[in-house]
């Protein structure tokens, strides 16, 4: 997600949950090539499994990150075919690519040949008119044939005009059975599904009809959401973390950072959701905010705002 599944906000996830498959931003080939590198790419080993999210529609370009991010220690390269903001269809990618499938198996093909980890998809059910299953499936087909073996379905089709990004999210209904439905008609593929899921029942429901789920802004605006996935998802039985454990876990972290001249917020506008739904969120992020972008805030700030939560040590059951 633009502007926060930055390398702060995988590292402060990571206290909660070390399973998931985690993503970068979705970053731009030019970006990538040309920009600079270490700030845009950069990560901790602790943010491990790790995605890079890639824009672009050159084959050529695609498969020159492919290997930049193999050799940075990536696990997978995913590309966008899905986000259907103006400043990605003035750059020819993103959602509007559904509308070209054979570029994206070009793409792919590309890729694919140039790395050993994974390369996979996320694309939307449709774009515009062209929105029936059949065009979906077609563009599967399509892609799989090249070499993706798996595909992230945005249950929502994409309007390239007279919606905004954001409106993209919600207006368009969810069709969840069409996900299902390629499944059933793909078997062999991985078919993961996204797409208005926040209640880890609703996540579990779908492992009936998908092999995965993707969770998106429900795990940024309520990151503890994901404290018991280890153990539910995973079968991990190591013990679960509480608010104040993930918390302890960010302060040396946060102390690294700003030793190097980065400010905390940049760090713990993170932070602030950790306490959704409970008792002292409101106070907790109102002592972040207050503080957190005062000139050599560290994490003393953290444990502070902490000090203002009532039972910060309850169990995620």
């Amino acid at each position: 997600m633009m502007d926060r599944t930055d390398r702060h906000f995988r590292f402060f996830l990571r206290q909660i949950a070390r399973r998931p498959l985690l993503y970068t931003e979705m970053l731009t080939t030019g970006a990538i090539l040309h920009g600079k590198r270490a700030k845009l790419l950069g990560f901790s080993p602790e943010e491990k499994p790790l995605a890079l999210q890639v824009g672009g529609d050159d084959p050529r370009e695609l498969a020159e990150c492919a290997r930049i991010a193999q050799d940075l220690g990536y696990d997978e390269v995913n590309l966008n075919v899905g986000c259907p903001s103006d400043r990605v269809q003035n750059g020819n990618f993103g959602a509007c690519l559904m509308q070209e499938p054979q570029r994206v198996a070009e793409a792919i093909t590309a890729m694919t040949q140039a790395v050993k980890i994974p390369v996979t998809v996320k694309h939307r059910i449709g774009v515009d008119e062209c929105d029936r299953y059949e065009d979906m499936a077609e563009f599967v087909r399509i892609v799989s044939e090249a070499g993706c073996q798996r595909f992230t379905v945005h249950a929502r089709k994409a309007w390239l005009k007279g919606l905004s990004p954001k409106e993209n999210r919600t207006v368009p209904p969810l069709r969840y059975e069409d996900v299902y439905r390629l499944k059933r008609d793909f078997p062999h593929l991985f078919i993961e599904i996204n797409g208005g899921f926040k209640e880890l029942t609703q996540i579990r429901e779908q492992y009936q009809y998908v092999d995965a789920v993707m969770v998106g802004r429900a795990a940024y605006d309520n990151p503890f959401l994901l404290a018991t996935v280890d153990r539910d998802m995973y079968g991990e039985d190591y013990p679960l973390p509480t608010r104040s454990q993930v918390v302890e876990g960010m302060l040396g972290y946060c102390d690294r950072w700003v030793a190097h001249g980065y400010k905390l917020h940049s760090i713990s506008r993170h932070m602030l959701q950790l306490f959704t739904g409970q008792p002292g969120t409101k106070a907790w992020k109102r002592y972040l905010s207050d503080h957190a972008h005062i000139p050599g805030a560290g994490a003393e700030v953290l444990t502070a705002a902490l000090a203002q939560v009532p039972n910060p040590d309850l169990c995620p059951d």
